[in-house]
């Protein structure tokens, strides 16, 4: 039973490291059981204290000082450190040690995947390669030899520019890089093996030439060209937004099957979990296509925000991470549509942000203290940092915002730097002083305005009052009003825009007022969602349903959409209320129809609010009740528009195929249409969606189809399955799909069946999360059953997953936070699996995602 707290973390205690070590050689020689590491590092003191260096599984062969052995009696070994009490003030230290990368299941460090060595060192991951202090403010200059079997690892990656290589005896061979840029060991990265490369060429603004490459598996080249096209588009794009470009020669990219992340922004050796590398039009769908142009974006644009500049400390994640996340939302809305691109950025941080931030996992963008690094890789900090960057820019103006950039950029160049420090360049562009907008990022929990709305006919004035409440959270029981720019129009019933404008909510309460002489104004607030609040406001729906038509800002019109159904599905599931209403079914079918010109938008608009979007909106939360109420909404949506329906789906499907937004926004809205017929499910509907199944050329098609099918079950959903899987089956990426889409549609009992599947592998990330991921959070009325059935069969997995991979376990575990807030049987079987995990044997990253969630 583990009964010990997790050793917390605190910024407050933040030290610089009493050491600069200005250059470090690298010295590997690959091999899968016992490859060798010698590092020589030049070390300079800086202020008094002991030299302590993180290592983990590493057997130390030798360790010298200036050529001398150091003796086992100056030096204090432990399982995580080596401790130097009496290091000189300038001096070589070199060590030798030898690691396992075969038996690295934890996927950090120097691991295998595909035969392949690969590493991953973001957060700490470094010390698992050598002894080094792990910490991004320690930041080096990189020399790298590689040696290994030239048959087996013919080519040998690392950072920064290619130097010599040649052939060595016994059939090995050796490459050398020199990285010229001070980087943290975070950042170090070593891809060994044999690859398909697909290259290019880029230009930058400067007039410098640029190989880049695509390392992918044998016979795969071809369908990394998407990823290629995503990466020169994303050079160009952040020459001409924010005037960088790249600085070195070569630019490499490598896919790895076994990943815990997404990707990782290696200095000139991005690493990508292959997901986010591999399309073609027969195994990607248009989002796959979407998220590797994003993924590929995100990675290149930390270039600059997060390698060049780098983070002080792990509590400033949010200004690599929130900052990057930020420009790759931009960089998307440039490539595709804004407005669908903003509603996805919205939803997504519903989906994940809001709720972390009411549950007991929340905490501040940037934390006063972390039990696990690991653990705080989350919403948080990406999707709602890049909120707040997004709010800066409207708080001081765009003009303002592009200057501050520059400033940052020039000032802190070669850097590990802070929030403040970022701030600081944002004041000197603006004149402003920030220091009250900087709360954002030390307040947890989402902020509420509540909007109070006084009409005097006589005089024609509407006065619109705007409070602002703040939750109460753990370690903050007096939460702070934050400033914030909010973003308001006023329309006259007909449609005519009366007054637009930007308020900014500086404390508890703010007011506006517009005139209009004809009638009351309908008030369309939060526009483009330019703060990330909840908004609670008491409009008729009589009034929303004439807002849905007239507002001409898309978000809101969508909004306002998703209001009506929300409030719609929560009485039908708590209040007794029968069916959606009419007007209301009517004003989603007008909106749909009257954007048939914007597909994407027009998909958008028949999504209704998600399962976990509701949870929040009633307590106890019943998922149960939820989903049902969803499934009558969607039913009776479909029927209003089911010649429109079939009328899409008569259409011919756009070819030849390209990934391209206009060509993604038909598909998406084909795509809508086929789901619901999913959920209605006649017999006349079975048989088209198994029309469409058989036809489908492209794999978005094919894949809504077979989620529709599953979602409608029987024979007709079983033989489908059976035929996308016999279809596929050699295909690793595709047949991940095959699993998530059973998983977001199935029981305890189908989950329990893909976990027995010969194909189902524990020690692979992203088959573990097609599965066990996809049902714990995205099929949430079979997860919370309220017999109990989802909770342990996921916490089975956990434990499981917990001795091999104790990030990815913790990921998962996460699933539980919402306890709390569910039906008592539900909310009862969730609490006990928890406090029986809690008795278990767990890792550290586990153990304190547990931990919280029942503090």
């Amino acid at each position: 039973m583990r009964t010990d707290t997790p050793v917390q973390t605190k910024l407050a205690d933040y030290t610089p490291y009493p050491f600069a070590i200005d250059k470090v050689d690298l010295h590997f020689d690959l091999e899968p059981k016992a490859t060798r590491v010698r590092a020589c590092l030049q070390v300079r003191r800086l202020e008094p204290g002991a030299l302590v260096l993180d290592g983990i599984g590493l057997t130390l062969n030798a360790l010298e000082i200036d050529g001398v052995e150091v003796p086992e009696s100056a030096y204090h070994r432990t399982e995580e450190q080596l401790i130097l009490n009496d290091a000189p003030d300038d001096f070589t230290l070199e060590t030798d040690v030898t690691i396992d990368p075969s038996a690295n299941t934890v996927l950090s460090g120097l691991y295998m995947s595909g035969g392949r060595f690969c590493t991953q060192c973001e957060s700490t991951g470094f010390r698992r390669i050598t002894f080094w202090p792990d910490r991004p403010d320690v930041m080096s200059r990189f020399f790298v030899r590689i040696e290994g079997e030239k048959a087996t690892y013919p080519i040998m990656l690392s950072n920064g520019t290619p130097g010599k290589s040649g052939d060595l005896d016994n059939g090995r061979h050796f490459a050398e890089w020199d990285d010229p840029h001070l980087k943290p060991s975070y950042l170090f990265a070593l891809c060994a093996g044999d690859y398909d490369v697909y290259r290019d060429q880029f230009t930058t603004m400067n007039g410098d030439a640029v190989d880049l490459a695509v390392h992918v598996d044998k016979g795969q080249a071809e369908r990394a060209a998407w990823a290629m096209d995503s990466l020169k588009a994303s050079m160009k794009w952040d020459e001409d937004v924010f005037k960088r470009a790249y600085d070195l020669g070569v630019f490499n990219i490598v896919a790895v099957r076994d990943f815990n992340f997404g990707a990782m922004e290696n200095k000139g050796l991005n690493v990508f979990n292959s997901a986010y590398v591999l399309a073609s039009e027969d195994t990607a769908t248009d989002a796959d296509f979407e998220a590797i142009e994003s993924i590929v974006a995100h990675e290149y644009f930390h270039n600059w925000t997060g390698n060049r500049i780098t983070c002080r400390d792990w509590f400033q994640l949010c200004l690599k991470e929130g900052l990057t996340v930020y420009r790759d939302q931009r960089f998307s809305a440039d490539m595709r549509s804004a407005a669908v691109q903003r509603i996805k950025d919205v939803i997504r941080l519903r989906a994940s942000q809001f709720p972390e931030d009411a549950g007991p996992l929340t905490h501040a963008v940037r934390p006063d203290h972390y039990a696990s690094i690991d653990n705080l890789y989350t919403a948080t900090v990406y999707e709602k940092g890049a909120e707040l960057i997004r709010m800066l820019s409207a708080y001081i103006g765009e003009e303002a915002f592009a200057e501050g950039m520059q400033i940052y950029f020039d000032r802190h160049d070669g850097d590990a730097t802070t929030i403040e420090n970022f701030y600081a360049c944002f004041e000197t562009a603006s004149g402003k002083d920030l220091t009250a907008f900087r709360r954002w990022y030390s307040q947890p929990g989402t902020p509420t305005l509540t909007v109070d709305e006084n009409w005097d006919q006589t005089s024609g004035t509407l006065t619109v009052s705007i409070t602002q409440s703040n939750p109460t959270t753990p370690g903050n029981d007096t939460p702070v009003a934050l400033p914030m720019p909010i973003r308001i129009a006023a329309f006259d019933p007909s449609g005519d825009k009366i007054d637009e404008t930007v308020i900014m909510v500086e404390g508890q309460t703010a007011s506006w007022t517009v005139s209009h002489n004809a009638a009351k104004p309908l008030l369309s607030i939060n526009r483009g969602f330019s703060a990330p609040i909840r908004l609670l406001h008491d409009q008729s729906d009589e009034d929303r349903l004439a807002l849905a038509r007239i507002d001409d800002d898309p978000f809101n019109q969508w909004e306002t959409l998703q209001t009506l159904a929300r409030d719609t599905l929560l009485a039908m599931a708590y209040e007794n209320q029968a069916a959606p209403d009419a007007a209301m079914i009517q004003a989603f079918a007008d909106a749909v129809r009257q954007n048939q010109e914007d597909p994407a938008f027009a998909a958008l608009l028949l999504r209704l609010p998600s399962v976990g979007e509701l949870l929040h909106e009633h307590k106890p939360a019943d998922p149960v009740a939820l989903n049902e109420s969803r499934r009558a909404f969607q039913i009776a949506l479909l029927e209003t528009l089911d010649k429109d329906g079939q009328a899409m789906l008569d259409a011919a499907v756009p070819t030849p195929f390209a990934p391209t937004a206009d060509q993604a926004g038909i598909r998406a809205l084909r795509s809508a249409y086929i789901g619901l017929l999913g959920v209605r499910a006649t017999d006349a509907d079975r048989a088209r969606l198994t029309a469409l199944f058989d036809a489908a050329t492209n794999m978005t098609e094919r894949l809504a189809a077979l989620r529709a099918l599953c979602e409608a079950g029987g024979d007709d959903k079983r033989l489908a399955v059976s035929k996308f899987y016999d279809a596929w089956s050699d295909n690793d990426l595709v047949i991940d799909k095959w699993f998530a889409v059973q998983a977001g549609t199935g029981d305890d009992k189908d989950i329990q069946s893909l976990l027995n599947h010969p194909d189902f592998d524990l020690s692979n990330p992203n088959r573990v999360r097609s599965v066990v991921a996809v049902f714990a959070m995205q099929n949430l009325p079979a997860f919370h059953a309220p017999d109990g059935s989802g909770h342990k069969l996921v916490a089975g997995i956990i434990e499981e997953c917990d001795k091999r991979n104790p990030a990815l376990a913790a990921r998962l575990l996460q699933a539980y936070d919402q306890w709390r807030l569910l039906e008592p049987k539900a909310g009862d079987s969730a609490k006990q699996v928890l406090k029986d995990l809690q008795n278990g044997d767990l890792s550290s990253n586990a153990a304190d995602i547990v931990s919280r969630a029942l503090a």
